[in-house]
């Protein structure tokens, strides 16, 4: 349950960092409330539905509603981030301009409202599958805590980021706006918050330290033994003690802390309670929270390294214009959900394979060290058993994160009767690291020395040509956006594409010197000889030089009736050129020999008669 909440809430986070707040909604207000309330009404009943209409027997059948009902809020909230634009009011709350991380943390309160909605029903069948009747405001208050703590320290980072914008220190501000500067002080505060964590932690989770007595002693005798150094031996209230679990926190001994739930005490024998102290020993003793660290800071590193690549084949696809064309949105809307769709894709595959692989095997380390320092496999198979026996009858239940508990027992039986089995699992795991550091290395390496434009321009020259087409569409009477698109087209050698721009603007603004000027050009030098029309073109050239008496305008009526075998009309035009040129005098002379020397139809194609070098666009 911990663990897929971990990667609903990193969705979430994901689809909050990469939207921004539009300058205008889509949807009126009125029509976007009324959307709002209908939506979580048909959430709850739905909830109410899975809950207590369907039978709900066992604890698979819990846990597959409750995962059903937290997809079912992941993509109401992508209904309120992406339909109903909810940044937008958010962005009109007091400090958001100020302080952004705000903005995420309104969107993290919507969907833990969504969750909330979730663990209010789920109550009555949670408490009758596993034998743990609860309040209503307490299991909610016990899931919140839970759920708040994984998110913890990505919303401390965040508020930092927006607070050291705000400070007032002229050096600071110029290390920050370096390439390395935000992502240094982050990863230091990152360090920092990694090793206090805890301490925030068991203050958040009301843990207490376990009372001295037998049972304590006997835990730290055993971690004396296993020569284990820790802050605190907590007693973790979670789920009112209720929950039969136990965990350990903490990079270094001043900040660690062994954390174990009442219940778990209660029904588990010394020797018991001993093995699963030597399972949460075995994630110190094999480095386990140092190695998750790395893991998260490799899935940060990769996904930060292919966004360049991967923004540019996602423009440079069809399928992204022929999105921005069915969903009316605007292209950078549509580019930040299909690249927020990207990273999601690649989240989730990375969390529920590459890590959820790591997770599993580092449970089976834990137990190999609980059995070698138990001497005997025997206590922590029948933690196993009562574990399944009083959660729910869950020995078989799968897992993403862990071996199923009938697993476990079956791999620790079989390492018990062959001791080769044991180093075969610890090779696999340090030959899986390996790889992976490997491919780590490897692959930021290659996104590293990739150039950012190793698909040339035309990515980009795809997406300006879509925003272009979106102002077309919100301002159908400015010829400005048509005489853009054209530009662009033209310069890019889009010629068909460009005359039909250049008509539109024409339309509905005929007096544009520069417009008719340069449909002009391109009708003078196409590369396309089908496209040539130098009567057009003339006609074009003649109203443009009526309007303004540049020298590019000249230049260009001066080669039009040249196209046209008026020799002298042209020579003369092209001093007349010469005469206003004040920057390119040299090569309005060229143009003039070419005029009295060469014939049109051979140097139409000659590189000194280009745009560029006439200027034209």
């Amino acid at each position: 349950m911990i663990y897929n909440n971990l990667i609903y809430l990193l969705v979430v986070i994901l689809m909050l960092t990469t939207s921004s707040s539009p300058e205008k909604t889509q949807i009126p207000f009125l029509h976007a409330a009324i959307i709002f309330a209908a939506k979580g009404f048909i959430f709850q009943q739905v909830a109410h539905h899975l809950f207590n209409r369907r039978p709900i027997r066992k604890a698979a059948d819990y846990f597959a509603a409750e995962q059903k009902l937290s997809i079912l809020a992941i993509i109401c909230m992508a209904i309120d981030v992406y339909l109903l634009e909810c940044l937008y009011y958010f962005n009109k709350l007091p400090f958001t301009t100020e302080l952004p991380f705000l903005l995420n943390v309104c969107g993290i309160i919507i969907f833990f409202a969504y969750l909330c909605l979730i663990w209010v029903t789920a109550r009555p069948k949670y408490g009758l599958i596993f034998g743990r009747k609860q309040k209503a405001a307490a299991f909610v208050a016990a899931n919140l805590k839970i759920n708040l703590a994984t998110i913890l320290p990505w919303l401390l980072l965040s508020l930092a980021s927006d607070l050291l914008q705000l400070l007032p220190l002229p050096a600071l501000k110029n290390f920050l706006s370096s390439p390395w500067g935000e992502p240094t002080l982050l990863l230091i505060f990152f360090a920092v918050l990694v090793v206090g964590m805890p301490v925030i932690l068991v203050r958040m989770w009301n843990c207490t330290p376990l009372p001295v007595g037998p049972t304590r002693s006997m835990i730290e005798d055993f971690c004396r033994s296993q020569n284990l150094r820790f802050a605190e031996i907590m007693s973790w209230p979670l789920f009112e003690g209720q929950m039969l679990t136990a965990g350990v926190m903490g990079l270094t001994r001043h900040f660690r802390y062994l954390l174990v739930t009442p219940a778990l005490l209660a029904a588990m024998s010394p020797a018991e309670v001993k093995a699963v102290m030597a399972h949460e020993i075995g994630h110190v003793k094999r480095y386990h929270l140092q190695l998750y660290l790395f893991l998260f800071l490799g899935f940060g590193m990769l996904a930060q390294l292919s966004t360049s690549p991967l923004l540019a084949l996602l423009l440079n696809s069809d399928i992204f214009y022929q999105a921005v064309t069915f969903t009316g949105k605007s292209p950078d809307t549509v580019l930040t959900f299909a690249s927020t769709l990207t990273l999601l894709l690649f989240m989730l595959i990375y969390f529920r394979l590459i890590f959820g692989f790591f997770m599993r095997n580092f449970e089976r380390q834990a137990d190999l060290h609980a059995m070698a320092a138990m001497g005997d496999v025997a206590p922590l198979v029948r933690v196993f058993e009562k574990i399944a026996w009083l959660s729910g009858k869950i020995r078989d239940l799968p897992s993403w994160h862990h071996f199923g508990i009938g697993e476990r027992i079956d791999f620790l039986l079989n390492c018990q009767q062959d001791g080769r089995q044991i180093a075969r699992h610890h090779r696999k795991v340090h030959l899986a690291l390996a790889l992976y550091l490997l491919v780590l290395i490897s692959g930021g390496l290659l996104i590293w020395q990739m150039p950012q434009d190793f698909l040339g321009d035309a990515p980009k020259i795809k997406f300006a040509e879509a925003l272009i087409k979106e102002k077309m569409s919100q301002e159908p009477g400015q010829a400005m956006w048509p005489q853009l698109l054209a530009d662009l087209q033209h310069s890019h050698g889009r010629y068909p594409q460009a005359i039909t721009a250049y008509e539109q603007a024409i339309a509905l603004d005929p007096a544009n010197a520069e417009t008719l000027n340069n449909l002009a050009w391109l009708l003078l030098t196409a590369q396309e000889p089908e496209l040539l029309n130098p009567a057009r073109a003339l006609s074009l050239a003649r109203t443009a030089a009526d309007l303004v008496r540049s020298p590019h305008i000249l230049d260009t009526l001066a080669t039009a009736y040249w196209a046209n075998n008026m020799r002298q009309e042209a020579i003369a035009i092209g001093q007349e050129a010469l005469a206003l040129s004040r920057d390119n005098q040299k090569f309005y002379r060229e143009q003039i020999e070419r005029f009295k020397n060469s014939d049109f139809s051979a140097a139409i194609y000659s590189p000194a008669n280009n745009t560029s070098d006439n200027g034209q666009l």
